[in-house]
């Protein structure tokens, strides 16, 4: 199994996510906990089912799912502070780490998609 950046990465925003739903639900917020912990755990999901994709193609897509995941999770994060679930300072180091995860999908994305033309044209 290969220890990316990115993959360790969606480990750890998978795990304070689940820790995160887990006290949602102690506060009996069900609706948003489900969600979020759909949208958050299924970043490093996508990831992890990218390293064994069928293809370059189905290796971007795997990504392009996973970025989308974490856009999501991102909007959930910001509702759980406009709802006053969570602290600006706990939002901004979920927020932070969310968004380090995306800047790297998106990079590793447009790689893939230049090294997928590049064989292309060859």
């Amino acid at each position: 199994m290969r220890e990316d950046k990115l993959s360790v990465l969606s480990m750890r925003f998978s795990v304070e996510i689940i820790r995160l739903t887990q006290w949602l639900q102690s506060k009996r917020e069900y609706i948003i906990s489900n969600q979020i912990g759909r949208s958050g755990t299924s970043i490093g999901a996508n990831i992890r089912e990218a390293q064994y994709a069928h293809s370059k193609h189905d290796f971007i897509a795997k990504l392009q799912i996973a970025l989308k995941e974490a856009n999501e999770t991102g909007y959930w994060l910001d509702l759980l502070q406009q709802t006053a679930y969570l602290s600006d300072e706990e939002h901004k180091r979920l927020s932070h780490a969310c968004g380090e995860i995306r800047v790297l999908l998106i990079h590793s994305i447009n790689t893939a998609k230049s090294n997928l033309e590049r064989n292309h044209q060859n």
